[in-house]
């Protein structure tokens, strides 16, 4: 059989209904996954809420993500508010920490980190009690 026969007798409707059924596929298992994993990071619900949560989405999945999205749907967004104000203090945490870390060995005496020791050199610029040249100078004894 020709293959330019089996292109024409699949009309160009039914191309966008082919199209727009993957697309709700897609979609459904997207909404799926994202109550799965709301489902298990939710605090609020015991083990035996989550279980039964959970056998009723997969179970009787149209009526179970429908229902979990009228009991339980305004919490989803606080919760995904909730984890991304937790990640971003973890990551600025990180950040200062790494920041203000301990010197590597050979580093700055007493247990201050060069960005302290790069800072205090500024600020005494700033107020003028160091020149420029100093400043310099200093700066390029602690970055060695």
């Amino acid at each position: 059989m020709d293959t330019k026969l089996l292109a024409l007798d699949y009309p160009v409707l039914n191309i966008f209904w082919t199209m727009l059924e993957l697309f709700l596929w897609v979609l459904w298992f997207f909404l799926l996954f994202k109550i799965i994993t709301d489902i298990f990071r939710s605090h609020d619900l015991g083990g035996w809420g989550k279980a039964g949560w959970l056998l009723v989405v997969i179970i009787l999945p149209l009526i179970g993500v429908l229902a979990y999205l009228i009991a339980r749907g305004a919490g989803m967004g606080k919760r995904d508010i909730e984890q991304a104000q937790q990640a971003e203090a973890a990551f600025k945490a990180y950040v200062r920490d790494a920041a203000a870390g301990t010197p590597p060995a050979g580093g700055a005496p007493g247990g201050r980190s060069h960005v302290d020791d790069l800072a205090r050199l500024a600020d005494l610029k700033d107020r003028g009690a160091i020149s420029d040249e100093e400043y310099q100078k200093a700066k390029d004894r602690l970055l060695v």
